[in-house]
C-alpha cells in the first residue's frame, strides 16, 4: 500500500441512523482491534437520529459481537451532534442515508471527513453499504458484522 493512501486521523466517529445497531458494532469491533494494534485512536459511535438516545446497543447485536469477543461495554445510543463535526477526524457512515444526512448538516469545512465505512472493506468489493438488520432476524446481524470487520480492517491498514 503506499503511502497515499494512508490515513492521518487520530480520532473517528462510526454513524448509522439510531446508534443501536450497527454503528455501536463498529465502534465494539474497532475498539478490539485498537488495543490489539495499540494505535493511539479516538473512537465513538452516534445516530443521525436521536430516537434511542441513552439506550444500550440492540441485544442481537450485542449477542452477534460477543459471540466473536467483541465487547459493548460502555456503549450508549447517542445523536451526533454539531461539535462532532469539528472534533473528529473521519466520520464514517454504514449506507448513503446516513451519508447524505450527515452532509445535510454538517458545515462545509469539515464535509471532507465524511465517508463511507465500506470504502475500507477489501472483501466486499459489490457492497457499498452496511445494511440495517434491525427488522431481520440473527443472519442480518452476523452479515454486518462480517462487513464490519471488513471494514475495520482495511481501515486500520489504512491508519496504521
Amino acid at each position: 500500500m503506499s503511502d497515499n493512501n494512508k490515513l492521518n486521523a487520530r480520532s473517528l466517529l462510526f454513524v448509522c441512523l439510531g446508534n443501536i445497531c450497527r454503528s455501536p458494532t463498529a465502534h465494539a469491533v474497532f475498539r478490539q482491534k485498537l488495543v490489539e494494534s495499540k494505535l493511539p485512536i479516538e473512537i465513538d459511535s452516534a445516530g443521525t437520529a436521536g430516537y434511542h438516545k441513552g439506550a444500550k446497543p440492540d441485544q442481537r447485536a450485542r449477542k452477534a459481537g460477543e459471540a466473536r469477543g467483541y465487547n459493548f461495554k460502555g456503549l450508549a445510543a447517542r445523536p451526533v451532534v454539531e461539535a462532532d463535526f469539528e472534533h473528529f477526524d473521519l466520520i464514517l457512515a454504514m449506507d448513503r442515508a446516513n451519508y447524505h444526512d450527515l452532509l445535510d448538516v454538517c458545515p462545509a469545512e469539515h464535509q471532507h471527513k465524511i465517508k463511507m465505512f465500506l470504502d475500507f472493506a477489501d472483501n466486499h468489493p459489490d457492497v457499498d453499504e452496511v445494511p440495517d438488520p434491525y427488522y431481520g432476524g440473527a443472519k442480518g446481524f452476523e452479515y454486518v458484522l462480517d462487513l464490519v470487520e471488513d471494514a475495520s480492517n482495511g481501515l486500520l491498514k489504512r491508519l496504521s
